[in-house]
């Protein structure tokens, strides 16, 4: 049996979604877990990871390959801070700052017949800090199931554009620990 770590972000754009009971074909990068994954899933955790999945990067040699046995998400607790944008923080560095109570001006592309698309970055830079310590685990069905799809979070109630900014605490997915019985 070995324990994979697939990291949320890699599979959150291309993976394919897989269930308990299929068959996989993990890409290995190492099966050393490195400093950012022991503070994440904090050093008991980590210690279970017997493999580290990646397919950005390049054709791994080092595959696992096998019948998935079981598959449990990992969340975390994170702390979201907004910060006001201000030119080479998040903005242009050559941006200038508008008014209080002004909009950054909106990037549009014209699509013809009177008709754009436009879109305006927000008054606020939104930062998410890791409270170690907090990883948990979910049991799941599997990774990227239809169902399982997330929406992205309302945001905190009585907030618009104009508000200060704030600091709330939330529960973050980090990725899934995959079992997997080898072939």
């Amino acid at each position: 049996m070995t324990r994979v770590w697939l990291t949320q972000w890699e599979w959150s754009c291309c993976g394919d979604g897989f269930a308990v009971g299929d068959e996989v074909d993990f890409g290995i990068a190492t099966r050393s877990p490195d400093r950012s994954l022991v503070e994440l899933l904090g050093p008991a955790l980590v210690a279970t990871v017997d493999a580290v999945e990646s397919h950005h990067e390049e054709e791994f040699v080092d595959r696992v390959r096998g019948r998935v046995t079981a598959v449990q998400v990992v969340v975390h607790e994170v702390v979201e801070r907004q910060s006001l944008r201000r030119p080479g923080h998040g903005a242009p560095p050559d941006a200038t700052m508008p008014a209080d109570g002004e909009e950054w001006p909106i990037v549009r592309r014209d699509l013809g017949g009177g008709m754009f698309a436009g879109t305006r970055p927000s008054r606020y830079v939104i930062e998410m800090v890791l409270v170690p310590g907090t990883a948990t685990l979910q049991p799941a069905g599997g990774v990227r199931l239809p169902a399982e799809e997330s929406e992205t979070p309302a945001p905190p109630a009585g907030s618009h554009q104009g508000d200060p900014p704030i600091e709330r605490a939330s529960r973050s997915l980090a990725g899934w620990l995959v079992d997997v019985e080898d072939r």
